[in-house]
């Protein structure tokens, strides 16, 4: 199994999810241009993208599915709430229910509900039912709950979300009611929650931690990187932490013992 972030923050996500042949995209935030460039960059030609699982209704995580399905003809699932969305233009989608668990070429995708202030989100782990791999995509999130803990835990590579350093977000200049709403239960996750979260996921399996969906007005990556590396070092973690970028491609990221040709992870562009 390999992990690429292909990009991740309020401009657009996308997370690449590969194992042989299968290659599962999850969100697709990006016009078909852009998302053909980060996937050459990862040496994966958009056609044989197998499926694109969409966690959320949001434009950052769905605005270029629908041109991407067509032009590429890859299959789409989301949630009934999700697949609702008017920027998925019509298109075929199928549909599950939070809590389902999906087969998509070699990857058994578990679904679980997310606290967030979307129609129906839904965060993922993807296993290799061949190596049993696993990788946990969890972004968009307001709060730790069971549901978000579960999806962390026990992953060889984990994306989490780590939004906001608290202190640059109430002093920046969104308005009050934008701030209320992204530090909220149903918003998005501070680096400090983040940091607790991923300390909790510690476990002998862990490689790989990327932070995921940093905002670029109220964070940094050193910021998020200081934040959750400072409770990490309680741990005996001996993993990389990696903060994900908007306008990069990050990765490959595998599990310990995965024999690669990049031995260490690559920033791209």
């Amino acid at each position: 199994m390999k992990v690429w972030v292909l990009g991740s923050g309020s401009k657009g996500n996308a997370v690449l999810i590969e194992s042989r042949a299968s290659r599962v995209l999850v969100d697709c935030g990006f016009g078909t241009r852009t998302i053909a460039q980060r996937l050459k960059a990862a040496g994966v030609a958009p056609q044989s993208i197998e499926a694109c699982v969409i966690t959320h209704d949001h434009s950052d995580h769905v605005s270029g599915v629908a041109a991407a399905a067509v032009k590429w003809g890859w299959q789409v699932y989301a949630t009934p709430g999700t697949a609702e969305c008017v920027l998925l233009g019509g298109i075929p989608v199928t549909t599950f229910a939070s809590g389902d668990t999906l087969r998509l070429g070699r990857f058994e995708v578990a679904t679980a509900a997310t606290p967030h202030d979307a129609s129906d989100p839904v965060g993922l782990v993807l296993t290799d039912v061949a190596t049993g791999a696993r990788a946990g995509i969890c972004y968009d999130v307001g709060h730790a709950s069971e549901a978000v803990r579960a999806l962390c835990r026990e992953v060889d590579v984990l994306v989490l979300e780590a939004n906001h350093d608290e202190g640059m977000l109430w002093s920046g200049p969104y308005p009050p009611w934008l701030c209320q709403r992204i530090a909220g239960g149903n918003g998005h996750l501070s680096n400090k929650v983040a940091a607790e979260l991923a300390r909790d996921s510690v476990c002998k399996r862990l490689a790989h931690i990327v932070l995921a969906h940093l905002s670029e007005q109220n964070n940094s990556p050193a910021v998020a990187h200081g934040a959750v590396s400072r409770a990490l070092a309680r741990t005996r973690w001996k993993g990389t932490l990696t903060p994900a970028a908007q306008h990069a491609v990050v990765g490959p990221f595998a599990p310990l013992g995965a024999v690669m040709a990049q031995q260490a992870q690559l920033s791209l562009f």
